[in-house]
């Protein structure tokens, strides 16, 4: 028996797109000698749909596309992910296509209610185990979060089930494909049934789907796993329940996975939303050369602009340093000074300021300046604005609106800075892109003399420490310190936090790395007191 796994990149609402690609994944297994085909959760429509799931002309075409697609396919059994309406109820389903007809489905039980997940809002969980007979072998189906707890697993092989196939749609975050496999052992060792694990693959607003399906067997071993941030497929050959040992692709360090995540998170942003192509604020800093890497990694050197727009307080190692990168990359780039505009802001302000000092005012209108030039020029050519600030920032407020926060993508929102500088040395390890004065230069915003980040911020190493432990793991502050953080760091840090979550609630999309970002996955209000402190009488 031939299983194929199909690790498909499906685009949320192109159905005849997404119909295609199962069409052609379908011809080219079978040409390989498989009788199966599996596909990802929701592979018909894309995942997450969100509410186009309330449209009942998005069910309905769902509805005609299932039928359209079991009529055209020939020779080789296929599982496909799709929405399914019933009796006004809506199901996340999976359903079994053979013969040129709609052969069984399957409703997902398990309906994720949290981090980036809210099917409940739209789905009614299924109850009934779907297991059906293929070469000879009673195969059960599930979908993605069915096996993150026993019961689903236990039901089908409580219904005969002699090997299970997962449908899956699980976003990246860090250390995620270590943990999908220990939780998919965990059902192997309660049911001894081997399984098929077959993930999505591609950048969908700020989820990327990774990928790297995979195969266990009843002993819980990884005989195939396919590579990760890519499309793939893949032929799984089996004697009876057994899979065959083939080449597993090798796991990647934490650096290289998220570099790949947020390449892929960018390309597929771009390409999907048909940009053709970005602009970005290069600075001679580590956050915008990150940025750049990426950019062209992603979409190639022709399709990146990078902008310098030096001020009286930019060093001139910066303008160095930021040309010798341009160069290095190949990309185009533009020199428009502003000194000239911010001293026609400060003359039009200067009645209105008159004896007031030089304060953050002044350095906000600077990044203000900067933001309306890029944006004027992606309003002019079309190119996306990339913004460069990364998740360090945006968790204080060390950000400006309508300023470095302005556009269209924010590749590295979820990327603490002591994980920035670890992504530069990863890149460097491929080619040399950043320069190394970049890397080791103290970091500053240049928007006043003599500025560093550390002159309003503590260290790095603390600063991420903090925000991973107040927003990442919603520790309490006592906790916080209690974890070795100084009492005036902690207090300091999650004030602003709090502080700021106005100017995260307005700024643009990005890619997620981490368990816990900026967007789906933390919904905090914008207008609260925050005083736990309850004394009783």
């Amino acid at each position: 028996m031939k299983i194929a796994i199909a690790q498909m990149n499906c685009m949320v609402g192109d159905i005849a797109g997404n119909v295609a690609k199962i069409i052609d994944n379908a011809k080219q297994a079978k040409a390989q000698g498989a009788t199966l085909l599996v596909t990802p959760e929701l592979s018909l429509c894309g995942y997450p749909p969100e509410d186009l799931l309330l449209r009942a002309d998005f069910l309905q075409a769902c509805d005609i596309a299932l039928n359209k697609l079991s009529a055209a396919l020939s020779g080789i059994t296929v599982i496909v992910g799709h929405p399914q309406r019933l009796d006004d109820k809506c199901f996340n389903a999976a359903s079994v296509l053979q013969d040129g007809k709609v052969f069984a489905t399957y409703h997902k039980h398990a309906l994720p209610n949290y981090s980036v997940f809210d099917e409940k809002r739209y789905f009614t969980p299924g109850s009934k185990a779907l297991v059906f007979m293929h070469c000879g072998i009673k195969l059960g189906v599930l979908i993605c979060a069915d096996v993150w707890e026993p019961k689903p697993a236990l039901l089908a092989k409580e219904a005969g089930a002699q090997m299970l196939v997962a449908l899956n749609a699980s976003p990246f975050h860090m250390e995620k494909q270590s943990t999908r496999l220990d939780i998919l052992r965990q059902r192997v060792f309660e049911t001894q049934l081997p399984i098929i694990y077959t993930n999505m693959v591609g950048g969908q607003d700020e989820l990327v789907f990774d990928g790297g399906s995979f195969v266990l067997n009843a002993g819980g071993k990884l005989t195939h796993q396919l590579p990760a941030f890519e499309s793939a497929l893949e032929i799984v050959e089996f004697t009876g329940v057994h899979p065959k040992h083939t080449t597993i692709a090798p796991h990647l360090s934490i650096e290289a996975s998220v570099y790949h995540a947020l390449k892929l998170g960018l390309q597929d942003y771009v390409h999907k939303n048909r940009f053709p192509g970005v602009v970005l604020g290069l600075s001679g800093g580590v956050d915008s050369a990150l940025t750049l890497a990426i950019a062209v990694d992603a979409l190639g050197a022709e399709n990146v602009h990078a902008v310098l727009m030096s001020s009286e307080f930019t060093a001139n190692m910066s303008v160095d340093d930021a040309i010798e990168m341009a160069n290095l990359l190949g990309v185009r780039y533009s020199l428009i000074p502003i000194s000239t505009l911010f001293e026609s802001f400060r003359s039009a302000l200067s009645n209105e300021f008159a004896g007031m000092p030089f304060d953050t005012t002044e350095e906000n209108l600077q990044a203000r300046i900067r933001g309306t030039l890029l944006m004027a020029l992606s309003n002019k050519f079309g190119s996306i604005v990339v913004t460069t600030g990364n998740k360090s920032e945006m968790a204080v407020g060390y950000c400006t609106l309508y300023g470095d926060m302005a556009g269209g993508f924010a590749l590295l929102k979820d990327v603490p800075k002591t994980l920035v500088y670890k992504l530069c040395h990863y890149r460097n390890s491929l080619s040399k892109a950043i320069p190394q004065r970049i890397i080791t230069r103290p970091p500053s915003a240049e928007l006043r003399a003599n500025q560093v980040d550390q002159d309003s911020l503590p260290p790095y190493d603390v600063l991420d420490g903090i925000i991973e432990a107040y927003v990442e793991d919603d520790l309490s502050s006592k906790d916080i310190v209690e974890m070795g953080y100084a009492v005036t760091d902690v207090n300091r840090v999650i004030t602003l936090i709090d502080r700021n979550e106005y100017k995260r609630r307005q700024s643009p999309v990005g890619v997620r790395i981490t368990h816990k970002g900026f967007g789906k996955d933390r919904r905090h209000p914008i207008t609260v007191k925050l005083d736990f402190d309850i004394h009783l009488n």
